[in-house]
């Protein structure tokens, strides 16, 4: 080609090589990131985005949009050489000059909402491509429920990592199950892995994996535009979800480092970048993209412009209720009548006395907020009638068939996380999941990214301590609450009785920027709030349930099944002369975050402070001080029905009366 004929239409290949340019400048100014994926997938992308892809630049965020996810996000240089090419305006040179610099827009994995036209935050392998069945099956379910207004593919460029991380299998084995045809798998097939060859650790056949799993899968050469588009085409007309194992060369172009781990995680060097700049015919200086080039790639953008266009005017065509409601469902606003319906259920619940289960209580709930949020989807991982959060009078999700609102997961947790992940970053849907919170290690690395993507996933953790009994320490979580309260921006929430569980649902529904964890009780629990109170006295994460008999000289905390210890406590106390106060603590987190004032308030200033949980004591001492007392788990559980385990743990109110009387003895 001549570079100095800016007349010339640019060809697949100076198409192509644009992003290996870009990719292997910006990492060398760096001196830090992966050049070697975006140099082998550079074929692969120019033909999905220019040829295939449905997107707007301008709009990179418009709700029809194809999905693209960059599941192995260390070759995040890909994504951004697209998003300048293609023309998204922040996406400028001087952001990719600033590639893996603090305050850019180009970090180096992808973050959702940080970055114009990422469409999730990747890098923790497998977790793009577990997610991506989520946003597939959103788009099925929105479709299902509105037409023809839904209706584009995800498409996710995946790793051998990926592909080797347990949750690929979970994630393809219920994409497979559900016939999500809208999902398609580019499969950067280049055979190498951080430590070398990737048949040192691995001998998979991918191909025939995934066609165990119900997919359509073939090989292809990742590096023959034609093939490429055909392969994309014949899978867009699939009736099952399709992988295209593309045979690439890592590093492609690099004359010493191409097809070696060499390629993989380092800037190549500048003797590197001059070889492969001439093996590739590509002359221009770094970051310079030949005008008739840049043209090219900005024409593809034009395609998506006129896509929206058509979109908006079918959108407007709609009858006005249904576009209202499909608008404000993709607001993520919440419905008019959801405060109602809180209300009335409160008023209900202020009149029984009946001992139930949170987990039962949120089953109850449910039949209530259900009706009221329209979106609200929910699902279990194959423990739907132990977590009680099947919503009623609804189909569930069968494969083909997308009109409903349960998803039966299959024991699959860490799949589920991420597909709820999916559906929520999709949008659309407010989506949750169920399963014992012993699973949430199960869950972990989704938890994790949906609290830093600012998710507004919702999770169900039942059985969630020694208090589901006979099953034992393997299933008895006694670590777990302070491990998921140690997530930034995860909120816990552990309800004591079906009044509490009816707030903490309002507020999880209501946090659409942060993740919510409902943690609830196989046991029976007492009903503690009998007065009805408009305001939500869980979303300040703590507050005072019963106030003592006078100047309190103990100050009694408690959360869940916990709270009901405490306040049998309080009467023994109180039968000695010995007067208490016992706080409820629903939500450590929301606590954390409320003033000086309210939290001196509620902590109070009794000379004694004792905690009481039915798990270890950690993050507990912020508000009973490390010199406070505490009842609770010092190790695992045991087998046995949970009265006796509780006795037999010292948990019970009289342990609690007992060390409130030998503190006060000492002070």
């Amino acid at each position: 080609m001549d570079q100095h004929k800016p007349t010339a239409r640019a060809s697949h290949n100076d198409m192509a090589n644009a992003i290996r340019a870009l990719a292997m400048d910006s990492v060398e100014k760096a001196k830090s990131g992966h050049p070697g994926l975006p140099m082998g997938a550079a074929d692969v992308a120019t033909v999905l985005f220019s040829k295939i892809l449905k997107f707007n630049p301008a709009d990179p965020h418009w709700p029809d949009r194809d999905r693209f996810v960059l599941s192995a996000g260390h070759g995040s240089m890909l994504l951004y050489a697209l998003l300048h090419l293609t023309g998204v305006k922040q996406m400028t040179v001087a952001q990719l000059q600033n590639f893996r610099q603090l305050g850019s827009l180009t970090p180096g994995h992808p973050e959702v909402h940080h970055t114009p036209g990422v469409e999730m935050t990747t890098g923790p392998l497998g977790q793009g491509l577990a997610t991506s069945v989520g946003m597939a099956l959103a788009e099925r379910m929105l479709h299902a429920e509105f037409g023809e207004i839904v209706d584009h593919h995800t498409y996710v460029l995946a790793s051998d990592g990926d592909l080797m991380e347990g949750v690929s299998q979970e994630a393809i084995a219920i994409a497979g199950h559900l016939k999500l045809n809208r999902l398609i798998v580019l499969f950067d097939d280049n055979g190498i892995s951080i430590d070398g060859p990737l048949s040192m650790a691995d001998s998979v056949d991918q191909v025939m994996r995934f066609r165990a799993c119900g997919w359509n899968a073939s090989r292809i050469d990742g590096h023959d535009e034609r093939v490429i588009l055909r392969a994309i085409k014949k899978a867009q007309n699939s009736d099952r979800p399709t992988l295209i194992a593309c045979k690439t060369t890592i590093g492609f172009g690099a004359p010493k480092r191409a097809g070696t781990s060499k390629a993989h995680g380092e800037a190549l060097g500048a003797e590197e970048i001059a070889g492969a700049r001439l093996a590739l015919g590509w002359p221009w200086p770094p970051f310079e993209i030949p005008e008739f080039v840049a043209a090219a790639w900005k024409r593809t953008g034009a395609r998506g412009k006129r896509l929206q266009k058509d979109w908006k005017v079918r959108l407007a065509a709609m009858d006005p209720a249904i576009r209202a409601e499909f608008e404000r469902r993709l607001k993520g606003e919440m419905p008019a009548g959801l405060a109602a319906a809180v209300a009335a259920e409160k008023r209900r619940l202020a009149g029984e006395r009946a001992d139930i289960a949170t987990r039962k209580a949120s089953e109850a709930c449910l039949k209530v907020l259900a009706p009221a949020v329209p979106e609200l989807i929910t699902g279990s991982a194959d423990l739907t009638g132990s977590t009680n959060n099947m919503v009623a009078a609804t189909p569930a999700i069968l494969p083909g068939h997308y009109l409903g609102r349960f998803v039966h997961w299959g024991i699959r947790e860490h799949g589920m996380a991420a597909a709820i992940n999916g559906m929520n970053l999709h949008g659309g849907f407010i989506a949750s999941g169920a399963t014992f919170m012993a699973f949430a290690d199960y869950c972990r690395p989704a938890l994790r990214l949906s609290a830093l993507m600012d998710l507004g996933s919702i999770e169900l953790f039942t059985h969630d301590s020694i208090g589901l009994g006979e099953d034992g320490p393997t299933h008895q979580p006694v670590e777990h609450l302070a491990s998921l309260r140690a997530i930034p921006n995860m909120l816990v929430l552990r309800p004591a009785d079906a009044t509490e569980t009816l707030e903490c649902w309002q507020l999880a529904l209501q946090h659409r920027k942060s993740p919510s964890i409902l943690a609830l009780t196989r046991q029976n629990l007492p009903s503690l709030r009998h007065e009805y109170a408009e305001e939500n006295r869980c979303a300040k994460g703590a507050y005072e349930l019963r106030p003592a008999e006078g100047r309190a000289q103990v100050s009694l905390f408690a959360s869940g099944s916990e709270v009901s210890i405490a306040v049998e406590a309080q009467k023994l106390l109180a039968a000695k002369g010995i007067a208490a106060r016992v706080v409820s603590v629903p939500s450590i987190d929301l606590f954390d975050l409320q003033s000086k004032t309210y939290r001196a308030s509620v902590i109070g200033a009794a000379p004694v402070k004792i905690a009481v949980e039915a798990a270890i004591r950690q993050g507990w001492d912020e508000i009973i001080g490390s010199d406070g007392g505490f009842v609770g788990m010092h190790g695992f559980g045991a087998s046995g029905p949970y009265k006796a385990l509780y006795n037999h743990f010292g948990i019970t109110p009289e342990a609690v009366a007992a060390l409130a009387e030998a503190r006060l003895a000492s002070t």
